[in-house]
């Protein structure tokens, strides 16, 4: 970092502002492969969230790709730098006092790892969306499973690269056993907020 570059105190604190929303400022991860259902769950839960009242946002890995993040490739250097940089941006909501839902692959342990020191762990809550590869496949909503089957996409999580299993996630939300309103109500259960 650049020795001239301060870091600046404003009068307003994270506490106040939590204080002001009423709730703290949370970064919910959502892991798990293409198709697992992060985007959809992550959707239903800003959704139940902001009908009661809370300060809300979700960061959705297609929609900061295709601005904030659209000079970053797939590569694994790329997607390290994507998730940084998303990490950076949710510590951001978080001292806004937003409860921020991130819906990303983030497929190795490390990276998630990096994400929650960046964050910290009193502000961050890891959920897994487990669905397997045969399933994602099946729903293949974007059809990216088919492209990368047949080699149009290198790179590509649960095909041609891995995807690591969180082994100590906060939650798991398994979509091929549970439906969206049973992920959603366990969500809520745990997380709290209303």
């Amino acid at each position: 970092m650049s020795e001239n570059i301060f870091k600046q105190d404003f009068q307003v604190t994270q506490k106040e502002r939590e204080g002001l929303h009423q709730h703290p400022g949370k970064l919910i991860w959502f892991t798990g492969l293409s198709g697992s259902g992060k985007s959809t769950l992550a959707n239903a839960l800003e959704k139940y969230w902001h009908d009661q009242g809370l300060h809300t946002y979700v960061l959705d890995g297609d929609n900061i790709r295709r601005g904030v993040n659209r000079d970053l490739d797939f590569t694994p250097e790329g997607r390290a730098e994507n998730l940084r940089r998303i990490a950076e941006i949710g510590k951001l909501f978080v001292d806004a006092g937003i409860l921020t839902i991130a819906a990303f692959v983030s497929p190795l342990i490390k990276d998630r790892s990096s994400i929650k020191e960046i964050v910290g762990a009193d502000h961050f809550v890891e959920v897994y969306i487990k669905a397997s590869v045969e399933t994602c496949e099946k729903r293949d909503v974007k059809g990216l499973y088919k492209k990368a089957r047949s080699g149009e996409i290198s790179n590509f999580t649960g095909i041609s690269a891995p995807y690591e299993e969180p082994k100590k996630a906060d939650m798991v939300i398994d979509t091929e056993r549970m439906s969206l309103e049973e992920g959603l109500e366990k969500l809520v259960n745990q997380i709290g907020y209303c």
